[in-house]
């Protein structure tokens, strides 16, 4: 599968942006797609996580509350929803898929093996 994010730009604090990270080629039902971003400096950290069915989300502690993920899936679209961002939220935001976890490691980035190229996000303050 192959993804493409897009959606990212320069947001005030408290604002909302909504990313999106487009499927194309082989897909099946068995994907897990994460949200995952990186801060200047620091590495690379898990954001959400969503069943290629909707069924099941996962969100790291720190969007929790904020962030939401969703799916269109005629689209083969996934989209993350942030709502009330804050400046450390500033980071480039990467959308990946994985099959092998069954959800099971839906935070660990080495479990992904389909990245987008990625989409920066700057909340100034």
């Amino acid at each position: 599968v192959q993804l493409q994010a897009s959606g990212g730009g320069l947001v005030q604090a408290g604002d909302s942006l909504r990313l999106s990270c487009e499927a194309s080629g082989r897909t099946s039902s068995g994907y897990v797609i994460g949200w995952f971003r990186q801060a200047p400096g620091k590495e690379r950290e898990f954001v959400a996580a969503l069943s290629w069915s909707g069924d099941t989300t996962k969100f790291a502690p720190s969007v929790k509350g904020r962030f939401t993920v969703s799916r269109d899936n005629a689209k083969k679209t996934f989209y993350l929803q942030m709502n009330s961002l804050k400046p450390e939220d500033t980071a480039v935001y990467y959308c990946a898929a994985e099959t092998r976890s069954g959800f099971a490691y839906y935070y660990v980035s080495d479990y992904y093996d389909s990245w987008g190229q990625g989409t920066l996000v700057t909340v100034s303050s």
